[in-house]
């Protein structure tokens, strides 16, 4: 009968610890670093990403105009809410012809109109020679032009007043931004809230 013997091994048989290798060290902690720099890059662009850039944050915001550098019949475009808005500077003879178009408008007095009462005039505005409107056709939302009398555009008769052309599907406003009859533009161009600050401001949206 055999006996089974046990062997519990001395200190001295165990191998002793490998030597830390500082190469090693050295390659584990730069690896390391360099996957936390890695992720904090990444997470930079994405946190970006997320905050509202200032152009954004101005989408809401009223918008000032200067009005001394527009000429009689001069038109500056600005841009409020992602919109166009047209401040045309009219002269005498815009505000004449205009008395001339009620025939030929689909709504001359604005009634379909959500306006004010300070703009329920021929002008659609508080003050005469200045109209403030958005220049996005009620048709499908194109951008009209802006066409001048004597402009020679084929588009339009000849004895054209001057106001608004939509290229994309003719339909026609005049100076006031009032749509003619028989056209695809189911109402008159929208007037934005705007008040006058003084002689040369103007101001656009409302105040928040």
């Amino acid at each position: 009968m055999s006996t089974l013997s046990l062997h519990t091994p001395s200190p001295a048989d165990l191998p002793e610890p490998a030597a830390a290798d500082p190469e090693r060290r050295r390659w584990l902690l730069a690896t390391g670093c360099g996957g936390a720099l890695g992720a904090a890059a990444l997470a930079v662009p994405f946190t970006q990403t997320l905050a509202p850039s200032e152009r954004a944050k101005a989408l809401g915001a009223g918008v000032q105009v200067a009005l001394g550098d527009i000429p009689p019949g001069g038109l500056k475009t600005v841009e409020w809410r992602g919109k166009p808005v047209w401040v045309l500077h009219r002269t005498p003879e815009m505000l004449a012809a205009l008395q001339r178009d009620d025939a030929n408008l689909a709504d001359p007095q604005s009634k379909r109109d959500a306006l004010p009462d300070t703009l329920r005039n021929a002008g659609r505005s508080e003050r005469p020679e200045w109209l403030v409107a958005i220049g996005v056709c009620t048709h499908l939302g194109c951008s009209p032009s802006f066409l001048p009398v004597g402009s020679g555009n084929p588009a339009v008769d000849a004895n054209w007043a001057g106001g608004f052309f939509c290229p994309c599907h003719g339909s026609t406003f005049d100076l006031a931004g009032r749509v003619f009859k028989n056209k695809p533009a189911p109402t008159n161009l929208e007037v934005p809230p705007h008040r006058f600050l003084s002689d040369d401001t103007l101001f656009i949206g409302t105040e928040t």
